[in-house]
């Protein structure tokens, strides 16, 4: 099974989900480490408590983008990881040839309309309803080295309700988010080569 490592900002809620999966047998994957960009996040008591180390790397302690991805790719690497899935990860990673094509995101819109710097979280939800759209949902897909724009892999559509908030549209997205990443993870799996 390819060893598999976890890239937080936040809550850890998506890799949690991903753990579990794994756990399951519903994605044939080791996950050996996760890494978290804020130091302070709630995500890294929750995976340490689910048996995942986690190594907390702040981008404010290095000179650029790309030594900040150096640094993290370094300790997935010597962690045995082939692959990566980016959970709520919240920092622009430079990444070099030889992970093309082996680090997976979830964007909490439909892409390509709602990506893009500056549109993660509530940010997304606000600009789908202000754009006044029948539908939302999440994207899976391959990160390359511009934002949210990599190869498309899977969605999930939400409708979007005449009395939505963002919070409530937040809500109906994470729930498919929840659903979506461990199938497309496990189909994603079948493909790549060790």
């Amino acid at each position: 099974m390819p060893k598999i490592a976890f890239f937080i900002s936040g809550t850890g809620g998506n890799a949690l989900n991903l753990m579990k999966a794994c756990q399951e047998g519903r994605v044939l994957a080791e996950p050996v480490l996760a890494i978290c960009s804020n130091p302070k996040a709630l995500g890294i008591p929750r995976l340490q408590s689910a048996g995942l180390p986690v190594v907390a790397l702040s981008r404010n302690d290095f000179e650029d983008d790309a030594a900040y991805s150096v640094a993290c790719l370094e300790q997935v690497e010597a962690a045995g990881a082939i692959l990566i899935c980016l959970c709520g990860w919240l920092k622009k990673l430079v990444i070099p040839p030889v992970w093309e094509g082996r680090i997976l995101n979830i964007h909490p819109g439909l892409l390509p309309d709602f990506g893009g710097p500056g549109m993660y979280g509530m940010h997304v939800h606000r600009a789908v309803l202000a754009a006044g759209v029948q539908e939302s949902g999440c994207t899976i897909h391959l990160v390359d080295n511009v934002y949210d724009h990599g190869q498309r892999l899977a969605e999930g559509r939400v409708p979007v309700l005449p009395d939505d908030t963002p919070e409530r549209l937040q809500q109906r997205v994470y729930e498919q988010e929840m659903r979506l990443y461990p199938i497309a993870l496990a189909e994603f799996i079948k493909t790549i080569r060790p």
